[in-house]
């Protein structure tokens, strides 16, 4: 008698009473799978293994695959209760309660590798991530792609699939698509470098010698910069890990640097008094640094004189860093106009020669302009 015969003669021999009993124990943990996860969770509060707060994560998280799992137990103690030992089918349930099992975990870790997990966010916070970061998002499809792939390795060696040949088959197919995709693999890395290091964020003003702009957007692959022309310029991330990167956004205060030039013949004393009264108001404005602050005579030129002036303002905000160098250029020129000192413009200087007259000669006039 074949295999099949001696299932269909097994399972004639079975009374009504074992039918009935083997289906109540898959209905009642049917039923009562939902208490006992409750009753689960319960006795981890009960012992304070974790925060309040967390065990609520952690049981949203969960709840699915425990009663699902519980579901499984039943459905095998009722199944072998019902069928008696000697059947080979009874020998075959064994992989599959066992594969069942394992895709039930395998679907809990894929839950905990969420980017809004319970797990990353938890680590997220340990070692101080901000929103914009990169690597949570990484990390998450990283562990999920390693949980799909060992719980359908370990399913298939449970049915008796050798993972061998698989192990070796994904090597080579990793070397060839590496030599493949060797510009992508090196954007990626240099996209985990960026993410690691943070030279930048969204939202930051960045200068690099490729682009200079506002980061829009920043992924595995490449970095999108919006630059102050509305333009959106994408960068790879190989290319923008090797170059040095300039965070204006990272600015702690925001400096101002010039030559003003003045008239040649301006007046030595009065000059004193108006680099003196300019260096005065840069310390007693609100929004300039009092830290750093210069101003000095410093050029000799062909057509002026330069006073040097360097300060920083407190605000790094374009607008706002604007509007205190307008509010310190106007106060320059009152103090200049005040001192009668007047600034120096391109201008033209003529000189008139005078050449000696000669017996029988009308004295004559010969000049020459200079520009200056």
């Amino acid at each position: 008698m074949n295999d099949g015969g001696k299932v269909l003669k097994s399972l004639g021999q079975l009374g009504w009473e074992d039918l009935g009993i083997a289906v109540g124990i898959m209905a009642l943990f049917a039923l009562f799978s939902k208490a006992f996860v409750k009753l689960a969770f319960a006795l981890l509060d009960r012992r304070k293994t974790a925060k309040p707060d967390r065990l609520n994560l952690w049981r949203q998280v969960l709840e699915r695959p425990f009663r699902w799992l519980f579901i499984l137990i039943g459905l095998e103690i009722g199944l072998k209760y019902l069928l008696p030992r000697n059947v080979e089918i009874a020998v075959g349930l064994d992989p599959l309660f066992r594969s069942g099992v394992i895709a039930l975990i395998g679907w809990g870790m894929y839950i905990l590798s969420a980017q809004s997990s319970v797990l990353l966010e938890g680590l997220s916070r340990k070692i101080r991530l901000d929103d914009a970061s990169m690597l949570i998002p990484f990390l998450s499809k990283v562990l999920r792609i390693v949980v799909v792939i060992i719980t359908v390795a370990l399913i298939g060696a449970e049915w008796g699939f050798s993972i061998n040949g698989l192990v070796a088959g994904m090597g080579l197919g990793s070397l060839a698509v590496a030599l493949a995709a060797k510009d992508t693999l090196g954007n990626i890395f240099g996209g985990i470098v960026i993410i690691l290091e943070k030279p930048f964020s969204k939202g930051d003003w960045i200068l690099t010698p490729t682009a200079e702009g506002m980061v829009e957007d920043i992924t595995f692959r490449s970095t999108k910069i919006r630059t102050f022309a509305d333009a959106v310029i994408t960068v790879p991330n190989a290319q923008l890990a090797d170059q040095p990167i300039t965070n204006w956004s990272k600015m702690g205060k925001r400096r101002v640097t010039f030559t003003l030039p003045v008239a040649l013949d301006s007046d030595r004393e009065r000059m004193m008094a108006a680099i003196r009264r300019i260096e005065q108001l840069l310390r007693d404005n609100e929004q300039i640094d009092p830290g750093t602050i210069f101003v000095k005579f410093t050029d000799f030129n062909e057509s002026s004189l330069g006073i040097f002036i360097y300060y920083f303002t407190r605000s790094t905000v374009w607008g706002e860093y604007l509007s205190a160098r307008q509010e310190m250029n106007l106060a320059f020129m009152q103090v200049l106009e005040e001192e009668g000192i007047k600034l120096a413009y391109p201008a033209q200087r003529v000189f008139l020669e005078s050449a000696p007259a000669t017996s029988g000669e009308v004295d004559t006039t010969r000049s020459r302009q200079y520009e200056v």
